[in-house]
């Protein structure tokens, strides 16, 4: 496929520039197939950082947040009198039930403990507003879910001038926004979300590094696939009390959109497999709804899979918190310190075994490189944070979905 080139959407993106990129400090493989052979323009946003977490201690974590940042160069150039919108990762099944005998913000979803810590970084940098989302399958307040995924709202809220909304409808706002797919997309050439995803300054992504039944792993690039609401996406859409899960999205094995018209669309008869949609998908959204900090939480997550219906979830604790200025080259990183030596592997090479590589996509269509010989990784190096995830293949998340009928993958 021609490569697309990248444009930037409205407002504070991050400009693109030459001369900064320098190679991992440890020699991964980043071949790949003939498709993804193309010379690459040095990305003054292709910087990762990489820092040691142990607990979800407040001072622990936020320190690890200011030591990345600064790493990173700062960000109160990037905030500071800007609104800030947190893209959080609240993956579920309808309910938020404790996992490995841990709560669920230790293992697959975003911790409170996190978003606190994050949001009182921002603040400090100058930030106007931080806002944290996400397109919760639920009809509670975005204040009532996160209270039930067993996050301290109170403390987050009292921090400043924060607040908080379930986009998986209308939310607060009188319309969806248009966000257009730079160079026309695979399967979408926009996407009509809520407002906080146009209505914002600065995006971050704040995701766990956990693998993905169907998409091979879920970093800060999956996590934005759930930004898309379920009024107008999800297996109910068309009202906005919808709370369905996206298998619209996924497909269901069909070759049409699972009887629902999702805005944006460019074909009507999609890849029929999972493996080849999401992907697509979420290197379109990435493109539509650009990441200028893209964060992964591994202090401590799972494996085997993004939530409690995964058949072979384990618990894992690298200890870690990545955090870069390009969604796709912090993804890259994250891939690489799950064990994963390349991640720009092909289809049929773990974690992308039974599904298109979804970096490798966003990485031709223009948003970022995940090429580890063009990311300058800073603190430690990827060998050092290096914590291999199993290595086996994984069912497609359609093949276990009737268990858990309204799980949303995050």
């Amino acid at each position: 496929m021609e490569d697309k080139l990248a444009a930037c959407t409205r407002r504070g993106f991050l400009r693109l520039g030459l001369g900064l990129a320098a190679g991992a400090p440890l020699a991964l493989s980043s071949g790949c197939g003939s498709e993804s052979h193309q010379s690459f323009t040095p990305r003054a946003d292709a910087k990762v950082a990489i820092v040691s977490c142990k607990t979800y201690d407040s001072s622990e974590v936020q320190g690890a947040f200011s030591q990345a940042f600064t790493l990173l160069g700062g960000i109160g150039g990037l905030v500071s009198g800007k609104i800030v919108t947190v893209k959080a990762n609240l993956t579920t099944d309808g309910t938020y039930e404790n996992l490995f005998g841990l709560p669920p913000g230790d293992s697959y979803i975003t911790n409170g403990a996190t978003a606190i810590a994050l949001a009182s970084v921002l603040l400090s940098n100058g930030a106007q507003k931080v806002r944290f989302v996400d397109s919760a399958p639920l009809l509670e307040t975005l204040d009532q879910v996160l209270t039930l995924a067993g996050w301290d709202v109170a403390t987050l809220l009292a921090l400043g001038n924060v607040e908080v909304e379930n986009t998986r409808n209308l939310g607060s706002g009188t319309q969806y926004d248009r966000l257009n797919v730079p160079g026309g997309g695979y399967l979408f050439s926009y996407f009509e979300l809520n407002h906080c995803y146009y209505d914002t300054d600065v995006f971050i992504s704040l995701a766990k590094l956990k693998q993905h039944l169907t998409a091979g792993v879920t970093l800060s690039m999956k996590d934005v696939f759930g930004s898309t609401p379920n009024s107008l996406y999800g297996s109910d859409a068309g009202t906005e009390n919808a709370i369905g899960w996206r298998g619209p999205l996924h497909g269901n094995g069909t070759a049409d959109w699972a009887g629902i018209n999702p805005p944006g669309a460019n074909t009507s008869t999609p890849p029929v497999d999972a493996g080849s949609r999401i992907p697509r998908i979420v290197a379109d959204i990435n493109g539509a709804r650009h990441v200028h900090i893209g964060i992964i939480d591994g202090i401590t997550a799972m494996s085997g899979g993004e939530g409690p219906w995964a058949p072979n979830a384990a618990p894992t604790s690298p200890g870690i918190l990545i955090a870069g200025l390009n969604a796709v080259s912090t993804d890259a990183v994250g891939v690489a310190v799950m064990g994963y030596a390349n991640p720009l592997a092909p289809r049929g090479t773990p974690p992308f075994a039974s599904c298109d590589n979804h970096l490798l996509l966003a990485q031709q269509s223009g948003v970022g490189t995940a090429d580890l010989s063009q990311i300058e990784v800073s603190g430690l190096t990827i060998q050092q944070a290096l914590y291999p995830y199993p290595q086996a293949m994984f069912r497609p998340m359609h093949a276990v979905r009737h268990q858990h009928p309204r799980a949303v993958p995050g």
